[in-house]
């Protein structure tokens, strides 16, 4: 398990761990349908629903690491859908 703003950053779902606790704490990220807090934990198998504005991204987590290349970023989950209102 790791904490949400720590997952988010290392999988580069988003660049900053400071940006990933903003937006988590403002109640804009979800796991398995419950709105998360920064410091909820994630486990494989979580459903994560982003929302950055007009774009909502689901993604599913697929793997957990503590360090990751940008290139190998992309196998820590599995995009579920991507829409742009």
């Amino acid at each position: 398990m790791m904490r949400l703003d720590k997952y988010l950053k290392v999988s580069r779902l988003i660049k900053r761990r400071t940006v990933a606790k903003e937006i988590a704490d403002k109640g804009r990220i979800s796991i398995n349908g419950k709105v998360a807090k920064s410091s909820t934990d994630v486990k494989i198998g979580d459903e994560l629903t982003l929302l950055f504005g007009n774009k909502t991204l689901v993604v599913k987590v697929t793997d957990m690491r503590e360090t990751t290349k940008k290139d190998e970023a992309e196998n820590m989950y599995e995009v579920v859908s991507d829409t742009n209102k």
